[in-house]
């Protein structure tokens, strides 16, 4: 890591054309992500950047770069690129600050908050996402098979009987097969609260981050990453209102052929379920992969939104039970002999 410190402060002091002082960069952590990526604060004299570090060959920063073109093309607020060299996975962006939405996020200030990310969340949904990856059924199942393979066997230890790897391949196959009956649209695909960044000179158009890994698919995937994040939880009820007031947001836009709300909820309660599998599988491996204990805290609430929204669907209720019965009361036996 010395050595790509060495080569980072290279780069900005003889390699890139900007009209900074020419004395050895000194750069502070910004923030390192559930990636191998790092981010550092580089104060000059005409202000602060932020620079990615993206070592290959765990990380590619050409997606970040393309992304990040068709973004700003759409109208959102992304980090402009400065200077970048993909072959090292350098890129010297736009400082947001350090204020992400989690940092101030609370019961007065969320609608007005959310608001605003809906509204940007728009103009992600409007970008073309023609060229990008499609998130089809090879890669739903992918990702939902993480929740196997990394917190119920490595993580809980949990054996699995024929019948147990039967219904879940059973519930799988329908939260696949639920999301690929959507609208398929641009999908920045972690649009939370840790990706988005408030400032007060900008408090209605939130900095987005983290968009590199965007894909072509379901209409309600960014919508349930962002009302029922992986981070903090809100009443139900306010969750239902903000998903009707998109949903009327959407076929105003005319991103969405008009669909009943039964329908349209349907389609956002099972998206979350996919996704909170597979968030609980990314919790579990970055522990066991990569050493991050913290992302551990965040499972129990994780696997809570998939109960309960498998209570509301018959269909469901096989994963939900199974949950409940099988993946609880595990991990809060490990959560309780936990110093």
């Amino acid at each position: 890591m010395s050595e790509r410190l060495d080569a980072l402060h290279h780069w900005l002091q003889y390699e890139i054309t900007l009209d900074t002082p020419t004395d050895t960069p000194t750069l502070t952590l910004a923030s390192s992500d559930a990636s191998f990526r790092r981010y550092f604060r580089w104060h000059t004299a005409q202000g602060s950047y932020i620079v990615m570090d993206a070592p290959p060959p765990q990380e590619d920063c050409r997606p970040f770069v393309a992304v990040a073109q068709q973004l700003l093309a759409a109208g959102v607020r992304v980090p402009t690129i400065f200077a970048c060299d993909v072959t090292r996975g350098f890129l010297l962006l736009t400082d947001f600050g350090d204020t992400v939405y989690l940092d101030v996020l609370n019961s007065e200030r969320v609608d007005v908050l959310y608001e605003a990310a809906l509204n940007m969340l728009l103009h992600i949904q409007h970008a073309d996402p023609h060229q990008l990856p499609l998130y089809d059924a090879t890669l739903l199942q992918r990702e939902m098979a993480l929740f196997v393979d990394w917190l119920l066997l490595q993580h809980l230890r949990l054996i699995l009987s024929d019948a147990d790897r039967a219904m879940l391949a059973q519930q799988f196959a329908l939260l696949t097969e639920s999301a690929l009956c959507q609208p398929q649209v641009f999908v920045h695909r972690d649009y939370h609260s840790r990706n988005l960044m408030f400032s007060p000179e900008h408090p209605t158009t939130p900095g987005v981050l983290d968009f590199q890994d965007a894909v072509r698919g379901a209409i309600t995937y960014d919508l349930v990453s962002l009302l029922r994040d992986c981070y903090i939880a809100w009443p139900e009820d306010r969750v239902i209102a903000w998903v009707r007031n998109y949903q009327e947001k959407l076929q105003q836009a005319g991103l969405m052929a008009e669909v009943d709300h039964a329908t349209f909820l349907r389609w956002f309660d099972w998206m979350g379920v996919q996704r909170h599998l597979k968030a609980s599988g990314i919790f579990a491996r970055l522990y066991h992969r990569d050493g991050k204990i913290g992302y551990l805290a965040d499972i129990p609430r994780t696997l809570d939104y998939i109960v309960t929204v498998c209570a509301n669907y018959p269909e469901l209720q096989p994963l939900g039970h199974f949950v409940t019965r099988r993946v609880l009361p595990v991990l809060q036996g490990e959560f309780t002999c936990m110093p």
